[in-house]
């Protein structure tokens, strides 16, 4: 034991072990007040991610949905138009040609086709 112990009462020592006690309680709940504190921030902190992540995953989809939905407008203009340009390439694509451009070309127009 220390020296300045020795001189102590034993009504101090134990006054001043339950000193001790009261103080290491209060350092335990200060410790758990502060651990409690960073659990608090670090579960709002996941919650706000969350929210943001699932927002940014609805925009993200979103918009994939509109590109999907554009590509395949195009694909089905480019099969179109690749299927027609088939068919004028083909055999007798010639006059199916001019068939077609019959629906452009109104009735009182004269065609002057050149050979």
């Amino acid at each position: 034991m220390p020296k300045y112990l020795h001189n102590i009462t034993t009504k101090e020592k134990t006054s001043l072990v339950s000193a001790l006690k009261l103080n290491s309680e209060e350092k335990e709940n200060f410790v758990s007040t502060v651990f409690l504190g960073f659990k608090v921030c670090f579960t709002l902190l996941a919650i706000v991610s969350l929210v943001k992540i699932g927002y940014t995953s609805k925009f993200r989809l979103t918009r994939l949905r509109e590109i999907k939905n554009s590509y395949l407008h195009e694909k089905s203009r480019f099969d179109n138009l690749s299927q027609r340009f088939d068919d004028l390439i083909s055999f007798e694509g010639k006059q199916r040609f001019m068939k077609d451009q019959d629906q452009m070309i109104s009735k009182d127009i004269i065609r002057v086709i050149w050979r």
